[in-house]
């Protein structure tokens, strides 16, 4: 990856940053695949745990782990993400228990704590846009002291849901855009565009070996679909609440866990040393 490209990313995330909850975090179906992802968080971190956030966004999920005592050092590539996430965090009186750090996920290296950090996770696609997934699992193995679970939901390479709407439309580049081998230059905005990859559970595994090691895998909207059908289950409600139930079924299926608009992987930080790199 050039010099350059965290800065591309961030300047493209900053033009989306102003709608970003409108389009996403206040939808039905955002709102659905978020709620699946707090579940485990819930279940893992607990309050006076300290942990990081690689791609924190507008600093939703942030808030919801402040609110029950974790502290979270909120990174972000984007300076209009961390704006709107400080405007998030000030208005919810969270000062004390978040701190928003301006960093890319690529110079993670360069954070520094007093001690080693308890977990972290990333949510909705922020490793997608990291081509260089090797090197981020050492630089985060530095940060995190043994036993500490990562929590990373990103965009895996089939989307079932996105295979059969475009197929239904026509359009076979958009239903299989996800099996590039190189990865895909998206469209998030008008005239803002990032280039995309979509591994897979196994490459991210082999990726963070042997720092970590993987301890579960859930699908993240298998049947709950992307955002980009908000539109159409607003007109098909009874659609919606069927995929909600349904989702949390499929969720955990070995082979089906893996078809959905994300995949959310448990990792635990193994008592080795960090390879070089």
């Amino acid at each position: 990856m050039s010099a350059s490209a965290p800065q591309v990313y961030a300047a493209a995330f900053d033009a989306v940053a102003a709608q970003y909850d409108e389009t996403f975090t206040s939808s039905k179906i955002g709102q659905a695949q978020r709620a699946a992802v707090w579940a485990e968080l819930m279940r893992t971190f607990q309050a006076g745990d300290h942990i990081i956030e690689i791609g924190c966004g507008t600093g939703v999920d942030a808030c919801f782990l402040a609110e029950r005592g974790v502290r979270v050092t909120a990174c972000d590539s984007s300076s209009q993400m961390i704006e709107v996430a400080r405007r998030r965090i000030s208005n919810r009186n969270l000062q004390k228990l978040t701190r928003l750090v301006q960093l890319p996920a690529e110079n993670l290296v360069s954070l520094r704590a007093d001690q080693q950090f308890d977990g972290a996770f990333s949510n909705f696609g922020a490793l997608n846009c990291v081509e260089d997934l090797r090197q981020l699992a050492r630089d985060l193995a530095r940060q995190l002291r043994p036993g500490a679970t990562v929590f990373l939901c990103w965009m895996g390479p089939r989307c079932l849901w996105e295979i059969g709407w475009y197929l239904s439309r026509g359009d076979k580049q958009k239903a299989f855009r996800r099996n590039s081998r190189y990865g895909v230059n998206a469209r998030i905005a008008d005239g803002a565009f990032v280039w995309v990859h979509y591994p897979s559970v196994r490459s991210l595994a082999r990726a963070f070996a042997p720092e970590f090691s993987m301890k579960f895998v859930k699908g993240i909207g298998v049947a709950v679909p992307p955002t980009y059908l908000e539109d159409w289950f607003e007109q098909h409600p009874r659609w919606f609440r069927f995929c909600e139930r349904t989702d949390s079924l499929l969720s955990r299926i070995p082979g089906i866990r893996t078809l959905g608009d994300h995949v959310l992987v448990g990792l635990r930080r193994e008592n080795t040393s960090v390879s070089g790199g």
